[in-house]
């Protein structure tokens, strides 16, 4: 489950690795998108299926969160908030069956779509994370949206397909970000080090992040190309996705691992998000 409207406030700016970030009218557009393909998997499927990847969870939980949490994101985006909210109270108007689920999945994305038409993206706001831009929340509703379209497919049986220029923008995100996520994440806190090292390399584009760890706290290093990392994972982009929410598993197939297996174990027990 990836819940991650925030519950704290941190100081920070944009920031990434080597992975080149996509602008935030791919990132509007790809959540369209996105939605589009979760509605149509979740469409006549039973919504009583229960979906492995978030333990507890049906596929009727999956897309009612899905869709709310574009609703509330789209609240936050529609008022600029300048603090943490104190209410996530919002109108979710929730279909009268089952069956309409797929049909109110689309109408969040479009209610989304009308917040990102009428918010400046650049202006500043409250977030949770790295980037105070209403930018983020765009990128975030992006991949809430496509984790738990795969969490649909998977459930169903469907081999999930990632765009690769998506997938590693959404390894960005997620690396960029997690260092502010010890509110909802208490683990997060216990990634501290004496400047170790683990990378994350694409083998099928340029990504490259470089996580450092240090005595107050970890990050990605922003001038890491040259930089040798005591514990490396190697994977396609969207599998280095899927790895860094916890949807593979570092032992399968997909990854060349190499280094320190304690410092990754350590990574992967704090890192859940």
């Amino acid at each position: 489950m990836v819940d991650h409207s925030g519950s704290g406030s941190q100081s920070g700016s944009r920031g990434s690795g080597s992975g080149a970030v996509l602008a935030s009218a791919a990132h509007r557009d790809a959540v369209a998108a996105e939605t589009a393909r979760f509605a149509e998997v979740v469409g006549g499927a039973n919504l009583a299926t229960a979906v492995p990847s978030c333990p507890g969870w049906t596929l009727l939980d999956l897309v009612r969160h899905a869709g709310s949490v574009q609703r509330w994101f789209s609240v936050l985006l529609r008022q600029l908030v300048q603090e943490r909210p104190r209410s996530r109270d919002v109108e979710l108007k929730l279909p009268a069956d089952e069956d309409g689920y797929a049909d109110w999945l689309t109408t969040c994305a479009a209610e989304a779509a009308e917040a990102f038409a009428v918010t400046d993206l650049d202006a500043p706001m409250w977030v949770w994370g790295a980037d105070h831009h209403a930018r983020f929340w765009v990128r975030r509703m992006l991949f809430e949206t496509l984790v738990h379209r795969v969490d649909a497919e998977l459930a169903l049986g469907v081999a999930p397909v990632i765009d690769r220029e998506l997938a590693a923008d959404g390894v960005d995100e997620f690396l960029v970000n997690l260092p502010f996520a010890s509110p909802f994440a208490p683990k997060v806190a216990n990634l501290l080090g004496s400047g170790e090292t683990l990378r994350f390399s694409c083998t099928d584009s340029d990504g490259d992040w470089l996580v450092r760890l240090r005595p107050d706290g970890f990050g990605v290093d922003q001038e890491s190309a040259d930089t040798s990392a005591d514990a490396t994972v190697h994977g396609s982009a969207a599998d280095l996705l899927l790895l860094l929410y916890g949807r593979l598993d570092r032992t399968a197939d997909a990854f060349e691992i190499t280094g320190d297996e304690d410092l990754l174990t350590r990574w992967f027990a704090n890192s859940a998000f």
